[in-house]
Order: C-alpha cells, then structure tokens, then sequence
C-alpha cells in the first residue's frame, strides 16, 4: 500500500504542472502561419482574428505568411509544428481540400495531420475580366472562348480559382490556358496590367478595382448575391446553375496531437471573435461571411470537401506535377 501510494503521489507531482500549463494557456506568443502572401482574403482574416485574440489574450498573435505551391508550403509547416498550442494554421479550402489531389506530395495528409479548430468564413467565387476583354456574361465569355480556343487567359492565385476555371472549361466546354502566381495580390495586379484577361477569386481584392472600373465583375459562383457587390448576378441567374455552388473557405487548425483542452479553449476564443461586431464588420467589408463552428463539424466539413474536390480533380485531369 505504501508503494502504491508513493507511485499516486509521484504521478500527481507530474501531472500539476501539465494541468497548470493547460489551465493558464495562453501564457506567451502564438504564431498563426498562413499560407500565403499578405495582401490577400487569408492574410486579411488572419490579422482580423489575430489581433482579437490578442486583445482577449494579452498575448501576442504573431502572423507568420509561409507562401508556396497554393499553401502547400505553410500548411505543411502547420502540420510538422510542436503540438502544445503555440503554432496555429489558417486553414484553406483550396490547401486541404483541393492540393493533396493536385500534387503527388504536398506535404501532410489532410485527413491525419490536424486537428480542427473552427470554420472561420466563406465565400463565393467571382469571374472578373480586364475591360480589354469584350464580354459582360458568362455566356459571352464561354462564346468568345470557343471562337478563340487556347487564346484567352485566366490567372489563379491557388487551386481553389484554379479548380473553378477548370470546372467553367468543363461546363461550356471550352479551353482557355491558366497561368498561376503566388498570391492574390499579384494576380491581381497581372490582370491590372491586362497580362491575363480573367481571373477566377475571391471578392476581397478585387472589390477597390471593380468599385474604381479598372475590372469588370461578370457572374458569382455562389448561391446569392453579396453586399459588396449586389448588381452582380449568380451563377444561376447567368444561366449556368452547376457553377452555383463554387466557394472558398477559411477557418484554423492546428497539429493533430494538440491536447483537446487547447483546442477547446482556442474554438472558444475564435467562435467568441467571429461574432464580435467590429470583426463582423471588417470581414463582411472583404465580402467573407461568418461560419464559426465546434471542431467536429469543421473535422467533418473538411473531410466533405475533401471528398467532393477529389471526384473534380479526377475528372478534370489537372495536376500540377
């Protein structure tokens, strides 16, 4: 009994410090990598969250954009950081759901290497030209497409916007070529400067330019119009109701082996700041809407998405090595 004893006293003495450690977490700097460059829709809700949960935490949240290979590059980094809380990844649509059918490698396994934390926003797809390109519809531009195969040019920032010109070349049955760059703000500004003629994104870095008419919006590819553009029609209203469901999403995850008591405590903080109106305010302004969640149901939303861009991919043929 005695020994039994002294084992029960020794095995509490190690776990108080685990649990003080779980209880006062956070007590220093978190890094947030997202996966991409600043300037674009992910880095804009990373600083957004970020700094809300400073302002709840007293600690830093220190933004850490790791880009390369459509977010292949960071999202790795997300997956092979220590799993004590301190590393968390913004969590890409395009990054989980579409690169590991894309790339022979990525990096992580999308299903085995996180573990889920929040959906964090959504967002509709828009189809945008260089106003050199003489189209205002989606059935002029699939006309003009077939009229002049292999010419018209379409950028993308990562495979999401890749995915959805293919799935536009796939149900118009045209073929336009698509020219990728690192990031959003660069592809925007290479359809600025009229280097490619369309581009498939998110509205955030485009809402400015087609506000000032240096872009011309064409067609959602999402179910409703959206505040920050409501004269442009949907998919469906344009005529082509398949691409009426074509969406970006973002939300945060961490390494699969992150104790479930800092992950409850990170959905917590995350789903307290997405219902914040200050931070409603400024993601609607990018044309994001809120999707907080429990980790299960973003676990669960990740694994569908995985499932249903995988079956497009495949049919698309498109790899990019």
């Amino acid at each position: 009994m005695k020994r039994l004893l002294n084992s029960l006293s020794l095995a509490m003495a190690f776990a108080a410090p685990l649990c003080m450690a779980a209880d006062d977490y956070p007590n220093k700097a978190i890094r947030f990598i997202v996966p991409f460059p600043a300037g674009g829709g992910t880095d804009g809700l990373a600083r957004i969250l970020g700094a809300k949960l400073t302002e709840y935490w007293g600690q830093q949240v220190i933004i850490d954009n790791r880009s390369g290979a459509q977010g292949s590059v960071g999202t790795a980094a997300g997956a092979k950081a220590a799993p004590d809380g301190y590393t968390i990844t913004l969590a890409h649509s395009g990054s989980l759901a579409i690169n590991p059918h894309l790339y022979s490698a990525p990096g992580y396994d999308t299903l085995k290497d996180f573990a889920a934390i929040s959906g964090g926003v959504t967002m509709p797809f828009i189809l945008v030209v260089h106003p050199s390109v003489p189209i205002k519809t989606m059935k002029e531009l699939a006309a003009l497409a077939k009229q002049r195969p292999g010419e018209l040019t379409f950028a993308s920032s990562s495979s999401g916007p890749q995915l959805a010109g293919e799935l536009f070349r796939l149900t118009t049955n045209t073929n336009m070529v698509h020219v990728p760059y690192k990031g959003g703000a660069q592809a925007v500004m290479a359809l600025l400067s009229g280097e490619v003629g369309i581009m498939f994104t998110v509205p955030f870095p485009t809402v400015p330019h087609v506000k000032s008419g240096k872009l011309r919006p064409v067609t959602l590819l999402g179910a409703k119009r959206i505040d920050a553009m409501p004269d442009v029609p949907t998919a469906g209203e344009a005529g082509y109701p398949a691409l009426g469901n074509v969406h970006e999403w973002y939300g945060v995850i961490a390494p699969a082996a992150t104790r479930r008591e800092t992950i409850a405590k990170l959905n917590a903080a995350i789903v307290r700041a997405l219902g914040s109106p200050d931070v409603l305010s400024r993601i609607q302004s990018l044309g994001q809407y809120p999707a907080p969640s429990t980790p299960a149901e973003f676990s669960e939303y990740i694994r569908v998405d995985y499932e249903r861009w995988g079956k497009v991919v495949k049919a698309s043929g498109a790899k990019v090595d």
